[in-house]
């Protein structure tokens, strides 16, 4: 695969028919179910999960998201979709990148960029992020070419 950044973390999907919409091709709130399905995917692989931001009263809730569609998927088609986390401010925010790619003829369906805010999970403020979350994050970021 031809990914756009190196060490991509990469999930599989197979686009069933649920995802169809009335135009014949997966609905674009299917996209986001899979770009959030990886984000937990990755961050679970670099060992924060849902327990962990439970613990630390702390999580990373989507402040934007950006999204170009760029080819349609149909039902049955095997995807790839990958994630790079190519910003983190120590602070309070981290972005991510992604691309979908269906396998049959590397088509890139979709480029999407999310970014992310650290928020108190008690009451839903922002807030700074703990250090094992800078750590975990910060060793995995991905410089993005300018």
């Amino acid at each position: 695969m031809s990914w756009e950044l190196p060490s991509p973390f990469v999930i599989g999907i197979e686009v069933e028919e649920a995802a169809i919409d009335a135009y014949g091709h997966a609905n674009n709130a299917e996209y986001l179910r899979w770009i959030e399905r990886i984000s937990w995917a990755h961050s679970q692989h670099l060992g924060l999960d849902i327990h962990d931001y439970r613990r630390h009263d702390r999580a990373m809730a989507v402040h934007r998201h950006e999204l170009d569609y760029l080819a349609p998927a149909r039902a049955g088609d095997s995807l790839e979709l990958a994630t790079w986390i190519v910003a983190c401010d120590g602070r309070l925010t981290l972005t991510r990148r992604f691309q979908l790619v269906r396998d049959s003829d590397a088509t890139t369906l979709l480029r999407a960029r999310t970014r992310f805010a650290c928020i108190e999970l008690s009451s839903g403020r922002a807030r700074r992020m703990p250090m094992d979350y800078r750590e975990i994050y910060g060793r995995a970021l991905v410089e993005e070419p300018t």
